[in-house]
């Protein structure tokens, strides 16, 4: 039978990167934490970290992070079913897009209880890599599946515009926007893995191989830098629509809007435990998204 306080061990190093980390989350020592990863590498025979900058899982050893979190949440749902047992709050591990949180997710976990949530913010389009390899319950994802082992729910659309400030546009498209001049007006961009900008240059006949780009990692940040006249950017409508309403920030084309489908998948052994967080999310994404 494998341990308990070891897999939770081998969970948190590599979910903090470091022993002593994990040890200050677990309140046990350093060196407990070592031993029980020692003993656990002994009894399953692989490797289950590598030691580093940070300490990462190794591919056995998400295996096993998976079969532990999976456990937690069955207990979570023993629990509730005998009054004896009196669950304490469980942490959910979940993939969640940058702009997703910044404008409707926040509600939905704030409308359910006994959870602690642990967000792990990546691109919608490769959110559902974080639930294959077992690193999560569940995502937000753009994939609809299937997805092994997994059920998904269709959320609905959140809804882009690309946006800029009026000045912006009058400096870098006093001609109109044109593939020419998006090759020189600076965009921006949330990391390598997004293609928002592009595919909306795309759906417009306006392509071009390289969009010069700043790159920011923050949603609000994108908002602000339009605003400043930095940059274009494909921002949330949810998120602008003041500022589309103040006239502060205009859309580069009119009503030129881009959707992007989502979908909420979890693993299917762990859907009794997340069935609050599973009700609030489609609640709250009918309300908020397209």
């Amino acid at each position: 039978m494998l341990d308990p306080a070891q897999l939770a061990a081998l969970a948190a190093v590599h979910r903090r990167g470091a022993f002593d980390l994990a040890a200050a989350d677990l309140h046990v020592t350093a060196s407990a934490i070592s031993q029980r990863i020692k003993a656990l590498e002994e009894m399953t025979g692989a490797l289950l970290i590598r030691r580093g900058s940070p300490c990462t899982a190794t591919e056995t050893g998400l295996r096993l992070i998976r079969h532990h979190d999976e456990i937690t949440l069955l207990e979570r749902t023993l629990a509730e079913d005998l009054p004896g047992l009196a669950p304490g709050p469980t942490t959910l591990r979940i993939a969640v897009n940058a702009d997703s949180l910044a404008t409707w997710i926040i509600p939905a976990l704030a409308a359910t209880e006994g959870f602690l949530f642990d967000l792990v913010i990546d691109d919608q389009d490769v959110s559902q890599d974080w639930l294959r390899r077992g690193e999560v319950v569940a995502a937000i994802t753009s994939h609809p599946g299937p997805l092994q082992g997994c059920d998904t729910y269709p959320l609905g659309s959140l809804r882009y515009r690309a946006t800029a400030s009026p000045a912006y546009i009058s400096r870098w498209f006093p001609q109109g926007v044109t593939a020419g001049a998006l090759a020189k007006a600076p965009a921006l961009t949330f990391s390598d893995k997004d293609r928002l900008q592009t595919r909306w240059a795309n759906a417009r006949g306006l392509s071009r191989p390289v969009l010069p780009t700043h790159r920011i990692a923050s949603s609000q940040a994108f908002v602000d830098a339009c605003l400043a006249g930095l940059a274009w950017g494909m921002n949330p409508e949810t998120l602008i629509a003041p500022h589309l309403a103040a006239g502060t920030l205009v859309e580069l084309l009119p009503d030129t809007s881009l959707d992007v489908a989502l979908f909420w998948q979890f693993t299917r052994l762990a859907a009794p435990a997340l069935q609050p967080v599973t009700r609030a999310i489609r609640q709250t994404a009918s309300a908020m998204l397209v």
